[in-house]
C-alpha cells in the first residue's frame, strides 16, 4: 500500500520548491492547482457547472478564462466557495486515482487548500511548509507581479498559517534561516520505512 502524503502551506510558503526536492528523491508529486486547471478544461460536467454558475464568458475558445474568473472569485468569498465546491471534488477524485496508479514507497499531493477542501481526509500524513507572512507576501509579489493588496486578498481565503501548521504531521520551516533540503531528507527517511 502506497502512503499518500499531503504537502501544504500558504501562498508563497515554498510548496513547489519543496515538492521539487521530493521529486529529485524519486517521489511522484501530484500538483493539485495545475491538475485542477487541466480538469476545469477537460471535465465536461465541471465545465458545464462553471458556465451555469459564472456565465458563458468563463470559457474562451474552449479554455477557462482565468482573467475573467479571477477578479470575480477573489473579490467575493461566496463565489470563491462556490467555485471551490465545484472544482475540489473533481480534483480530489483525480488525485485519488493518480495515487493508486503510482509505484513508490509514498506519493505527495501538493495543494494550498488541503484542509480547506477536505482533501486532507483522504491522506495518511500531511507536511506543512511554514514561512512568516512578510516573507510570503514578498515572494508572491515578486513571483506573480501582484500588488501587496492582491496578495493579502488571496491570503485571507486560506486558513491562518499557524493554525494550518498545527494540523500537520510534519512541518518544514522555509523562512530563509534554516536549510530546506536537510528537513526534507529527514522526513523522507521517516516515510520510506
Amino acid at each position: 500500500m502506497v502512503l499518500s502524503i499531503g504537502l501544504t502551506g500558504g501562498i508563497g510558503s515554498g510548496k513547489t520548491t519543496v515538492a521539487h526536492v521530493f521529486e529529485t528523491l524519486g517521489i511522484p508529486v501530484y500538483y493539485a492547482d495545475t491538475e485542477a486547471k487541466r480538469i476545469m478544461n477537460e471535465d465536461v460536467d465541471l465545465k458545464d457547472a462553471i458556465i451555469k454558475n459564472f456565465g458563458n464568458a468563463s470559457y474562451k475558445n474552449g479554455e477557462l478564462d482565468r482573467a475573467y474568473l479571477s477578479p470575480i472569485v477573489f473579490n467575493d468569498s461566496y463565489k470563491l466557495d462556490l467555485l471551490n465546491s465545484l472544482v475540489h471534488p473533481a480534483t480530489i477524485g483525480d488525485a485519488d486515482l493518480w495515487m493508486k496508479n503510482q509505484d513508490s514507497p509514498y506519493v505527495i499531493k501538493e495543494a494550498a487548500l488541503l484542509f480547506e477542501s477536505g482533501a486532507a481526509e483522504h491522506l495518511d500524513y500531511v507536511i506543512g511548509i511554514y514561512a512568516p507572512s512578510h516573507i510570503r507576501i514578498k515572494r508572491v509579489m515578486e513571483r506573480d507581479g501582484l500588488s501587496r493588496e492582491d496578495v493579502l486578498k488571496r491570503m485571507k481565503n486560506q486558513v491562518e498559517e499557524e493554525i494550518k501548521m498545527k494540523l500537520c504531521d510534519f512541518v518544514i520551516t522555509n523562512d530563509e534561516s534554516e536549510l530546506v533540503v536537510p528537513q526534507v531528507l529527514k522526513i523522507h527517511e521517516q516515510l520510506r520505512h
